[in-house]
């Protein structure tokens, strides 16, 4: 596949934003592949994503901490990423813009935590195999053993990390998040995948990985949250079950929502049948915020997301 980078832009919205950025990648002689812009008209904000081919010859390698996005580096021969970039950052600061540079050929590396139902796991762990998400999964993270098996039929990490049960000593679950928190650093993972991971995270471990925790919850947010969805929906008689995949924020169930997906069921459904159902939609809400979050299609402000297809 061609390499590519991709830029994304949140700024104040004013007229000519899209002449300013078209017309500098025009002069580079760059080949735009995709382009795809939006107006939050109440807020007054714009936002962009543009992507354009490199040179595939050269891998570009890794560069964190700049404001132009931790995946920079190495210029390719066709297309000058660093160049581009110094020559787009004063135009950034007049424009007021927050924007990062993303290369394709940056494999993000993940974990993917995990309790004790294995149906979102096993399908993020078959689409990897099959090429569909563009990523490097490095470890399985579980408060239980069950799935330790599938860890190695994938040949991938596993690490059990139990929590204490009561009457354990208040700090104890810090302790043991503190230690996750270390692995997870040490394998410099760069996205954490919660695939029905039913331990809620600390303020302090979502902050060490701010927009970079992705969850599944087995509703359609932001009715029925917690741990039991199913069951008031069940309880409520409804009429439409949903499942929802959002970026994790401290507050339980109430980060910005990047995908959502519904099926129609009746009074004729159990509760056991609202949780099959269920499982299905988990799975493909889940696998495509991951591919959107991976493939650089999502940009967050305050409580939303913007989603370019």
């Amino acid at each position: 596949m061609n390499q590519t980078a991709i830029l994304l832009i949140t700024c104040p919205d004013r007229k000519g934003l899209v002449a300013r950025v078209a017309t500098l990648l025009y002069q580079r002689g760059a080949n735009i592949l995709h382009a795809d812009q939006h107006q939050d008209h109440q807020a007054g904000l714009f936002f962009m994503r543009v992507e354009w081919a490199l040179d595939s010859g050269n891998a570009p390698g890794r560069d964190a901490g700049n404001n132009a996005g931790s995946n920079a580096g190495a210029s390719s021969a066709a297309f000058d990423v660093d160049a581009f970039r110094a020559e787009f950052a004063p135009i950034a600061a007049e424009l007021q813009m927050t924007w990062r540079l993303e290369l394709s050929s940056a494999r993000p590396r993940v974990a993917i935590f995990v309790s004790q139902y294995m149906h979102c796991l096993a399908d993020l762990l078959h689409r990897h195999q099959a090429g569909e998400l563009g990523c490097d999964i490095r470890m399985i993270v579980s408060n239980h053993e069950a799935a330790r098996p599938l860890a190695g039929f994938y040949k991938l990490p596993f690490h059990y990390t139990p929590f204490p049960k009561p009457p354990a000593s208040p700090g104890a679950k810090a302790e043991r998040e503190l230690a996750q928190i270390d692995l997870l650093e040490a394998e410099k993972i760069d996205l954490v995948i919660l695939a029905r991971y039913m331990q809620i995270l600390s303020a302090d471990f979502v902050g060490h990985f701010p927009n970079r925790v992705i969850n599944v919850h087995h509703s359609f947010l932001p009715a029925f949250v917690g741990a039991k969805p199913y069951h008031q929906a069940f309880e409520r008689g409804v009429k439409l079950i949903g499942s929802t995949s959002h970026y994790v924020t401290a507050i339980l169930d109430d980060g910005p929502i990047i995908e959502q997906d519904v099926m129609r069921v009746s009074h004729r459904d159990q509760l056991e049948d609202l949780v099959e159902k269920g499982r299905d939609l988990e799975r493909i809400v889940l696998s495509r915020a991951v591919k959107w979050h991976l493939d650089h299609r999502i940009l967050r402000y305050g409580d939303k997301t913007v989603v370019f297809n």
